[in-house]
């Protein structure tokens, strides 16, 4: 039962394997932060630019922290922020798109 015992070294909070994997957190970081934005400007008809694009930016930045992600943990993160900026994205191109207004 020397497992129980042992000391969880654990240096990043999203890695569960103790390893550090700071371009993985900086990711799940990042995506959060963009998905957050996404979300809450989708709320106003007024900011779908701002929402549409940093709605694009957070699937694309977590698609790519999900291709190379090494834990649960931070799958879990990228999941969430994924989501929040997939919600934000549609929600924005609903509202005008990514040039509404500008183009045309």
């Amino acid at each position: 039962m020397a497992q129980t015992m042992r000391h969880n070294t654990t240096t990043s909070l999203f890695a569960s394997d103790g390893k550090s994997h700071p371009v993985q957190d900086t990711l799940v970081g990042v995506t959060l932060v963009l998905g957050a934005i996404a979300f809450v400007t989708a709320m106003f008809h007024s900011l779908h630019l701002l929402s549409s694009w940093t709605g694009l930016v957070g699937i694309i930045t977590g698609a790519y922290g999900q291709f190379i992600s090494a834990t649960t943990r931070e799958r879990f993160g990228l999941i969430l922020g994924m989501g929040a900026a997939a919600i934000g994205f549609f929600l924005g191109m609903a509202h005008g798109g990514l040039f509404g207004g500008i183009i045309g």
